[in-house]
C-alpha cells in the first residue's frame, strides 16, 4: 500500500509533504527527491500490525507553477506545485464508500475516481481534500462476531459489558484490512501518490451516526473501545501520523481532536473536527471552538477561506421530521442522520454561533468564505446572507456512494425552495443547481473541482456521473 501523499503546509518557499507506505520489510528504501535521499521513519506498531513507514520531505515552490517529482522503490511520481501566491487548484470528495451495496466491478465503483484522474492528467491538481466518510465501517456489527453478540444483549447489559480482547483484535484487523484495501485500489493509487491529501473524518469512518447516540451508550466500554481503535487507524491511514503525535497544522497535536488549518498564499483552508467532541447536544466542544477562533485569526490576510464542514452548514430544515421520527419505532438510522445535521433543533444555537463567527470573519477581513461539504449523497449549492455579506456552500457527494431514491430527492427539493430567515438579518436559501433549471439537487455521483485565483475569486465545477460536461459556478472575490 502506498505511497500516499499528505499535505503538511507551505513555508520557506517549500511545499511540505509526507508519504506513507505499508511494507513489512525490516528496512524500507529511501525516498529520493532533487537528487537527495530521504530516510524513512518507522511508525510504531498499530494494534499488532507492523510495517508503516513515513517519509517527510519537501519540494521547491517557485514564482511560477512547476512540476516536481520524487522516487521510491524504483518508481517516479510527479507532483504539481502551485506558484507562490498564485492560483490553487484542488479537488473535493466525500463518501468514498457505501453502507450496503457491493460493487462487483471496481471500475464501476470507482468511475468518478477515474474521471478525477483524467481531469488531473489534463490539468494537474495541487491538493485533494477528502471531506469525510472515506471509509465505511458500519459492517463492524455484523462481521465481527463478538460485536454481533454484544448487540444482541439487552440494553442494560450492553451498557455494563466490558470491551473484550476479542473485540479489540477483531476491530484492529477489520480497520487495518479495510484501509489497506481502500488505499490499494488500482484506480486510486496513482491519485493518492501524486496529489497531496488533506482528510477529515465523519461518522462512517468510525461507524454510522457516531456521536448522536444516547449519552449512556456513547460512554459505555464497548463504544469507547471502538472509538479508540477507529481513532488510531484514522490517524495512521488518513493523516499519515500517530494519533498522539500529529504534525504542525493540527489543532491538537496530541490527538484529542483532528481539526486542522493551513494557509496557502491567498487561500486559507480550515477543517474543524465535528466528531471527536460530538454529543446529541453539541457538535463541537469548547476546545474545538477555541481552535476555530484561533485558526480564523491566523487567516486574516487570506482573500478566500475554504471552510470544510463534513455535514452541511446550509441544508433543508428537517427538524419537524426529526420530531416525528422520535415517536416512531424502527427509524433510528434515519433519525440518527437528522440528529447529525447542523440544522437539528438540538444544535440550533451552536449552528447560529458558527454562522455569526464566519460572517464576522468575512466582514472584518474582506475575505470571501465558501463552505465545502458532503454527506448527503447529492450535489447542492446553498447561500447564507447577512447584510451585504454572503457565504456560499458547495456540496459534493458521493464520489462512490449512490444518490438517495428519486422520490426522496424530490421531497427534499420541495422543502428547500423557500428562503428561510433563520435569525434576525440572516437568510438561508438553497439555490437552483447550475444547469438544472429549478431543481436544487444534483442526483448523481459527483466530485468537485475548485480553482481559487490569486485575487480570491473561485471557479467551481461539479463533475457528475453520466454528464458530458461539468456543472459550473463562480464566486467573485470581495473588494478590499
Amino acid at each position: 500500500m502506498g505511497p500516499i501523499l499528505y499535505f503538511r503546509g507551505c513555508r520557506d518557499r517549500r511545499w511540505h509533504l509526507s508519504a506513507l507506505v505499508a511494507a513489512e520489510e525490516a528496512a524500507a528504501p529511501p525516498l529520493r527527491t532533487e537528487g537527495e535521499g530521504v530516510a524513512p521513519q518507522r511508525l510504531p506498531p498499530l494494534a499488532g500490525h507492523n510495517g508503516f513507514w513515513r517519509y517527510d520531505f519537501s519540494l521547491p515552490q517557485n514564482e511560477a507553477e512547476s512540476d516536481a517529482a520524487y522516487e521510491l522503490a524504483g518508481q517516479r511520481w510527479r507532483v504539481r506545485v502551485p506558484a507562490i501566491g498564485g492560483a490553487l487548484r484542488l479537488a473535493y470528495t466525500s463518501c468514498n464508500g457505501v453502507e450496503e451495496i457491493t460493487f462487483k466491478d471496481p471500475r464501476v465503483r470507482n468511475e468518478r475516481w477515474c474521471n478525477l484522474a483524467a481531469e488531473h492528467e489534463r490539468r494537474p491538481l495541487h491538493l485533494l481534500i477528502q471531506g469525510g466518510d472515506q471509509l465505511y465501517a458500519d459492517s463492524i456489527w455484523t462481521v465481527i462476531p463478538s460485536l454481533a453478540e454484544w448487540r444482541r444483549l439487552s440494553w442494560r447489559r450492553r451498557l455494563r459489558a466490558p470491551f473484550t480482547p476479542a473485540m479489540a483484535k477483531g476491530l484492529a484487523d477489520y480497520y487495518d484490512t479495510r484501509y489497506r484495501w481502500l488505499w490499494s485500489q488500482r484506480e486510486l493509487r496513482p491519485l493518492l501518490a501524486t496529489i497531496p491529501s488533506l482528510m477529515m473524518w465523519d461518522d462512517h469512518d468510525i461507524f454510522d451516526n457516531w456521536g448522536s447516540y444516547e449519552a449512556e451508550l456513547q460512554a459505555c466500554p464497548v463504544f469507547q473501545g471502538i472509538w479508540s481503535i477507529a481513532r488510531e487507524h484514522f490517524a495512521i491511514f488518513q493523516l499519515g501520523a500517530r494519533a498522539d503525535d500529529l504534525p504542525p497544522g493540527f489543532g491538537d497535536r496530541g490527538g484529542a481532536r483532528f481539526d486542522w488549518a493551513f494557509r496557502i498564499g491567498p487561500t486559507g483552508i480550515v477543517a474543524p473536527d465535528l466528531r471527536s467532541e460530538r454529543t446529541r447536544r453539541q457538535v463541537m466542544g469548547e476546545a474545538g471552538w477555541r481552535f476555530l477562533n484561533a485558526a480564523l485569526e491566523e487567516m486574516g490576510e487570506c482573500r478566500h477561506l475554504l471552510f470544510v464542514s463534513t455535514v452541511p452548514v446550509v441544508h433543508a430544515y428537517l427538524s419537524p421530521v426529526e420530531h416525528i421520527l422520535r415517536a416512531l419505532p424502527g427509524r433510528q438510522n434515519l433519525l440518527g442522520d437528522l440528529r447529525d445535521q447542523w440544522r437539528s433543533f438540538r444544535h440550533r444555537e451552536e449552528w447560529l454561533r458558527l454562522l455569526r463567527l464566519l460572517f464576522d470573519f468575512s466582514t472584518r477581513t474582506r475575505a470571501q468564505v465558501t463552505v465545502l461539504s458532503g454527506e448527503i449523497h447529492l450535489g447542492a449549492l446553498g447561500r447564507i446572507d447577512h447584510g451585504a455579506v454572503a457565504i456560499h456552500q458547495l456540496t459534493a457527494s458521493g464520489v462512490v456512494n449512490v444518490p438517495p431514491p428519486a422520490l426522496a430527492t424530490v421531497a427534499l427539493d420541495l422543502v428547500s425552495r423557500r428562503p428561510s430567515a433563520v435569525a434576525p438579518g440572516i437568510t438561508l436559501r438553497m439555490l437552483p443547481f447550475p444547469g438544472l433549471g429549478r431543481r436544487r439537487y444534483l442526483r448523481a455521483r459527483n466530485w468537485l473541482s475548485l480553482e481559487v485565483a490569486a485575487d480570491g475569486g473561485l471557479d467551481a465545477a461539479w463533475h457528475a456521473e453520466g454528464q458530458p460536461e461539468p456543472f459550473r459556478y463562480a464566486i467573485p472575490a470581495l473588494d478590499r
